[in-house]
């Protein structure tokens, strides 16, 4: 009989899933393959330089991508009301570990987003994201004819969004993070129900927050004044990053140099495994290396869109979209970055830069949306909001 209802237990759990379930899981192991390949090429280098060790960043980032791995059959596997029921718990830990970064962080580049918990350093703002996601994707779906009590769960979604910028923008100055964390909350917004007019004029406030932090900042004000002037004389070297990425896309041409054969690692480029590793996926893979992860990223923006729109209740439409936002935005905001659209903002390529909080807080996302469309297929009548 004991075993019988194990049986019954498991069951489910390999019950056959839809076609975009498995399409979002297989895109996100091969982004990660690519990733770690890319990360084991790009990182050797500067790791030998700083470990006596080449292959120490690789190996230390292949961690990262079993932890990853783990937390997105966990997070897969949990239920979906498992995650209303610890949604505001989660949304307050991660501002409270953000707070703690703020107050006791170390400041790396001039960002203050860097935890030391002893046996490991990590970056709270990347958790914050799904924090927030999932936090707001539950208020939202609240949303309903009552405008006193819509007007209060927007004020609650405002106050946690803006003490959430106020840590990570002006307290931490990770103002990378920030634009992706603003990015991501206004989709949301949007797919929750904002009207267009509101959400226009909030886009028009955080675009004029942005230019005021840029003035406050003399090395935001650098940054960008040499994105806009990329002509004028660059004495203090602040287009030196972008200027050797675009070196390293050239050397590249059609079909690379072939994988490992990067000159630009040579410590042409700082950070070339973080923010700037699409430049190495340029010139080793070759333009057409370079397209190939483009349609990888389109491809899983495509397949998390077509989850969100099959969704049957609010929360669950509002998570998959919000978490979309983030991971496409972000890596459109990154390849931007290197092909010069946008000034240099610190912010990693999704599931291929070397960093572990970034790895593990994206896998973990995909694993909650696995979670959400693994409920649709297996409750499939549950009722409409």
């Amino acid at each position: 009989m004991a075993m019988t209802d194990l049986k019954s237990a498991i069951r489910p759990r390999f019950r056959a899933q839809s076609r975009e379930f498995y399409f979002l899981l297989g895109l996100t192991a091969i982004i990660g393959v690519l990733g770690l390949a890319m990360v084991a090429s790009a990182s050797t280098v500067d790791a030998f330089k700083n470990t006596s060790n080449a292959a120490s960043t690789f190996v230390r980032q292949g961690g990262f991508a079993l932890i990853g791995a783990l937390s997105l059959v966990i997070a897969s596997n949990l239920p979906l009301a498992f995650y209303k029921r610890i949604a505001n718990l989660l949304l307050l830990s991660t501002l409270g570990l953000q707070l703690a970064t703020v107050l006791f962080g170390s400041e790396i580049n001039g960002n203050k987003n860097w935890l030391d918990l002893g046996f490991v350093s990590i970056q709270p703002s990347e958790f914050l994201k799904l924090g927030l996601i999932i936090a707001f994707s539950l208020m939202l779906a609240q949303l309903g004819p009552d405008e006193m009590e819509n007007r209060q769960i927007w004020t609650r979604v405002f106050a946690y969004s803006g003490i959430a910028l106020v840590l990570v923008v002006l307290l931490g100055k990770d103002m990378g993070t920030g634009v992706v964390m603003l990015v991501t909350l206004a989709g949301l917004f949007l797919f929750a129900g904002m009207k267009l007019s509101s959400w226009l004029t909030l886009m028009a406030m955080g675009s004029m927050a942005a230019v005021v932090l840029v003035i406050m900042s003399p090395s935001r004000a650098a940054r960008f004044s040499a994105w806009l002037n990329p002509d004028e004389a660059d004495p203090m070297g602040v287009r030196w990053q972008y200027e050797h990425g675009t070196w390293a896309l050239a050397h590249g041409g059609i079909f690379g140099t072939g994988l490992g054969r990067s000159k630009m690692k040579w410590s042409w480029i700082p950070e070339v495994q973080n923010d700037f590793i699409f430049a190495i996926i340029g010139e080793e893979l070759g333009l057409i290396g370079a397209l190939f992860v483009i349609l990888l990223f389109t491809a899983l923006a495509v397949t998390l869109f077509a989850i969100a729109k099959n969704q049957t209740n609010s929360f669950s439409r509002n998570l998959v979209a919000a978490v979309m936002v983030w991971i496409s935005m972000q890596a459109f905001i990154n390849i931007g970055v290197v092909l010069g659209v946008f000034p240099v903002l610190g912010v990693p390529l999704p599931l291929v830069s070397a960093g572990g909080s970034s790895l593990i807080s994206t896998m973990a996302a995909i694993g909650v949306v696995l979670a959400v469309e693994r409920d649709r297929v297996t409750n499939p009548g549950r009722s409409r909001r």
